[in-house]
């Protein structure tokens, strides 16, 4: 037996309260008893005929959970025309049937009865689909609410604000809001769009364990890096997912969205200040210029393309030997710089030929050598190829330029060129020498800038820990007391550039590096960040020190001292006493001890760097 609708029944109910609620209006609840006869005699037809006329327009049919305008308006249309059959029902049956006048209502009456329906009819549909959205939503919520992500927000400014809103109306995030950290005392216990600010910073271990907190965000864009990276430090602690707002620039433009929220990476936790240049040095030897960039694909090479795009040259050169990073990169800066003149050059700079022939057609106005082999063992392993590269190949780009009368010559060096124990850094020293020699006697104004390792650069151990984190482990250290020097990719990139604006010729320039980082730190940090616990879900293992490996690097050789320069970032060492006859002469030995050992590379390497002691 099919089961009767609900409605129904409670449509009978409201056309019988309606029809006597209009008799007690009409008559100011004085009704006479003739009326109350005719309401009775009345009640069962003028059901029918609402029945008949509800079923027509499909008010049994229709799901109320989903009611909109086209519902409502079915409810008018039926009970208007069920009124129009009742009136006719009044006037013209019973009058006829009973012949008298008093069996039949007023007008009135049918009008106050017409509005209660459709108030009534309408109304406990509404009410209907409220109650049943509530039960849904609180079904969904004792649900959902087990599988939810219990975020923490740090920062109860306009950035917090508008991130609560944001996450609100996003339901599919899957995000409950356990509460807000700022370090305001006059907030604490304050309540913003719903969610209680539960402390101060030192409170965010404390809430995190009892709250149950999944995820932090940060959202305080204004604030300076050193207390990012401070609040970022306690909230690593804490086994959370964490995540950032980056940058004042959303604040300002009011656009705080989901969008804008990424995870932490080990930049935020290193909390760098960001670089101040001085873009008016700078336009006056980029600006309208033509620029080489050798080994332009790489990491440095191809961030010192896209702030060098940025200053307007005339041409940009781009040459690597690697083509599939040089043709992505020629992809992106012609899509940001369409109207910039731009060359890629798949060349190798051991080709002299090759390398002056480019010199030759576009007479570039500034070079920024950049091409090396940089990985420390596996040129421990290949010296040869570390001599034919590193400083053959440089030479031929530093010849060509002193041939060409190139304008400026700025050379990518390293820390590892300080007091060298590998062959990589060795010849990353000679290349120094070689500048500076070559400074002496050439119109070009050569000089050399010295940075340590680069985040996330090809064959830096940040994306290796990432893979080996990824493969859930173990993450491989070589020792646990190494400490490295780190530098964000623009970062480095955008003081390369700044040395060269004010260069005078022969300095060796020395980034600012700021404190070491234990690598062993590094890799336990990447762990946290991948919301895991490092010995426990991701083991370290360390490996032993790799050939021509130090525990530590410098960034300037002990005896010399650093004299700083117009940029606080930037310093530079004195210069050293080499010439051009040494330096034309060692190339020769160079050249021809590829032909023999690489005992004898390294024999003839310590004789042209000093400072150069293999590590056994």
């Amino acid at each position: 037996m099919k089961k009767i609708n609900k409605f129904v029944i409670y449509d009978i109910c409201i056309i019988f309260i309606s029809l006597y609620l209009a008799l007690l209006l009409r008559f100011d609840f004085k009704v006479d008893k003739n009326y109350i006869v005719f309401f009775a005699l009345s009640f069962i037809p003028v059901t029918f005929i609402f029945m008949v006329f509800n079923y027509i327009f499909k008010l049994y049919n229709s799901i109320w959970e989903y009611a909109s305008l086209e519902e409502i308006l079915s409810i008018i249309y039926s009970t208007t025309l069920s009124n129009i059959v009742f009136i006719i029902y009044s006037y013209l049956v019973n009058y006829k049937i009973f012949n008298h006048k008093y069996y039949r209502f007023p007008l009135t009456v049918h009008i106050i009865f017409w509005l209660l329906c459709i108030i009534l009819f309408g109304g406990i549909r509404l009410i209907y689909r409220i109650a049943n959205a509530n039960y849904k939503a609180d079904k969904i919520k004792k649900f959902s609410n087990k599988n939810k992500s219990r975020v923490l927000i740090i920062g109860a400014g306009d950035a917090g604000a508008m991130l609560i809103k944001e996450i609100k109306k996003h339901s599919e995030l899957n995000y409950k809001i356990v509460g807000i950290i700022d370090d305001d005392e006059s907030k604490f216990g304050k309540v913003i769009n719903g969610i209680k600010v539960l402390g101060g910073r030192n409170s965010i271990i404390n809430i995190c364990k009892d709250k149950k907190v999944d995820e932090i965000i940060l959202a305080i864009p204004s604030m300076n890096l050193i207390e990012q990276r401070k609040i970022l430090n306690i909230c690593k602690e804490t086994k959370c997912k964490l995540k950032i707002i980056p940058g004042i620039y959303e604040i300002i433009h009011g656009d705080v969205n989901i969008s804008k929220i990424r995870d932490v990476n080990i930049d935020d936790l290193l909390g760098r200040e960001p670089i101040k240049l001085d873009n008016e040095n700078i336009n006056r030897y980029i600006n309208n210029k033509t620029i080489l960039v050798t080994g332009g694909g790489g990491s440095i090479g191809s961030e010192l393309c896209r702030q060098i795009s940025k200053f307007n040259p005339k041409k940009l050169i781009i040459l690597d030997i690697y083509e599939n990073n040089a043709y992505e990169l020629q992809m992106e800066l012609k899509y940001l710089y369409p109207n910039m003149d731009l060359k890629v050059i798949i060349a190798s700079i051991r080709d002299y030929e090759r390398i002056k022939e480019v010199f030759e057609v576009y007479r570039p106005n500034v070079v920024f050598h950049a091409a090396a082999h940089k990985h420390v063992p596996l040129m421990e392993e290949n010296p040869k190829e570390a001599v034919k590269n590193n400083i053959l190949g440089t030479y031929n780009v530093v010849k060509c330029s002193d041939i060409y009368e190139v304008e400026r010559f700025v050379q990518i060096s390293t820390d590892k060129a300080v007091n060298p124990t590998n062959i990589m850094g060795a010849s990353k020293r000679f290349c120094e020498i070689m500048i500076q020699a070559f400074d002496k006697v050439s119109k070009t104004e050569y000089v050399a800038v010295r940075f340590g390792n680069v985040l996330g650069s090809n064959g830096s151990v940040i994306p290796l820990f990432k893979k080996q984190i990824a493969h859930g482990g173990p993450v491989t250290v070589t020792h646990k007391d190494i400490t490295r020097f780190f530098m964000t990719i623009p970062e480095a990139a955008q003081l390369v550039i700044q040395a060269g604006a004010i260069a005078k010729g022969g300095e060796i320039f020395v980034l600012d590096m700021g404190d070491p980082v234990k690598i062993a730190d590094l890799a336990r940090d990447l762990i946290k960040l991948s919301g895991l616990r490092p010995d426990i879900d991701i083991k370290i293992e360390y490996t032993g020190l790799r050939p021509g490996e130090k525990l530590y690097e410098e960034l300037l050789m002990d005896e010399v001292a650093l004299t700083s320069t117009e940029h606080k970032k930037i310093f530079v060492e004195k210069p050293m006493e080499y010439d051009i006859a040494f330096l034309e002469k060692s190339i020769d030995e160079f050249k021809n001890v590829l032909n023999k050992s690489d005992e004898e590379v390294f024999e003839l390497m310590k004789k042209k760097v000093p400072t150069y002691t293999k590590k056994s």
